[in-house]
């Protein structure tokens, strides 16, 4: 069963069982991110747990994944003498934040270059499909922008001095060099960047979904913690206590496909 919607900003939604596919759809503008479309992501991830979403995949038409923020729309309201507010000084939540707080896994199906923001937003997914010819860069320093998300979030996916060099430089790097610093999960074809996608999206979709959702908060949030700490986290949905754990032993045990209810 498919569901799909396009949105005026370029967003196209389409849901598959359980597994949300979100394309960015502007290809004429590298799918670059205006005020419109970042909202509509941002409502889009807001929804997933209250619409039975398990598993994100979050992909673009044409050559690019996402070439960042639309510096067109940002140079016109500069012109109009609008102020600019920085990332985290806006009314709005700020689209890299709700993506990584998004409680199902997200996953990236990088079909081209992403830059910039671009590069932020796939940093923001849990995990990353790319093929070889896709690159990543940050040239913010080189327009006069910050790279908030990505000043904070690279070093704690990389060395911290191969992120800093990143940053500092703005230098691109391809696919192959991020997957040797782990920013990469697989490096297939081109053909094959959106299908690998879907397939390890039905396959997360495939388990129970409360325990998804526990393993992906206690994960993240205990990063940052000592062990005995991250032990103690008591996050998210709890699995011990719920009716899907009982189903599962007993799915197990009968040699049976599980009967999941999120319970």
């Amino acid at each position: 069963m498919s569901d799909a919607y396009r949105h005026e900003s370029g967003l196209l939604a389409e849901d598959r069982e359980h597994v949300r596919v979100l394309t960015l759809d502007r290809p004429e503008r590298r799918n670059a991110l205006s005020t419109e479309l970042q909202a509509d992501l941002v409502e889009q991830f807001l929804r997933v747990v209250e619409d039975g979403v398990r598993a994100v995949v979050l992909t673009g038409t044409g050559p690019a994944f996402c070439a960042g923020l639309d510096l067109k729309e940002i140079r016109a309201a500069d012109e109009r003498g609008e102020r600019f507010r920085p990332p985290m000084n806006r009314p709005a939540r700020a689209v890299f934040e709700v993506v990584t707080e998004t409680p199902v896994p997200v996953i990236a199906a990088l079909n081209g270059p992403a830059v910039a923001g671009g590069f932020e937003l796939a940093l923001a997914c849990d995990l990353r499909i790319a093929s070889p010819a896709v690159s990543f860069a940050l040239p913010e320093a080189a327009i006069g922008m910050g790279a908030n998300f990505g000043s904070v979030v690279l070093p704690k996916r990389i060395p911290v001095g191969i992120a800093l060099e990143l940053l500092f430089t703005g230098d691109p790097i391809d696919a192959t060099e991020a997957q040797r610093w782990g920013l990469v999960n697989r490096l297939v074809e081109p053909e094959q960047v959106l299908p690998t996608a879907l397939d390890l999206a039905d396959r997360i979709a495939a388990n129970a979904p409360i325990s998804v959702r526990r393993m992906k908060e206690t994960a993240t949030k205990a990063l940052e913690l000592p062990l005995w700490q991250g032990l103690r986290l008591d996050v998210g949905p709890n699995p011990y206590l719920s009716e899907d754990r009982k189903e599962g032993i007993a799915a197990r045990l009968e040699k049976r496909p599980p009967r999941w209810t999120g319970r």
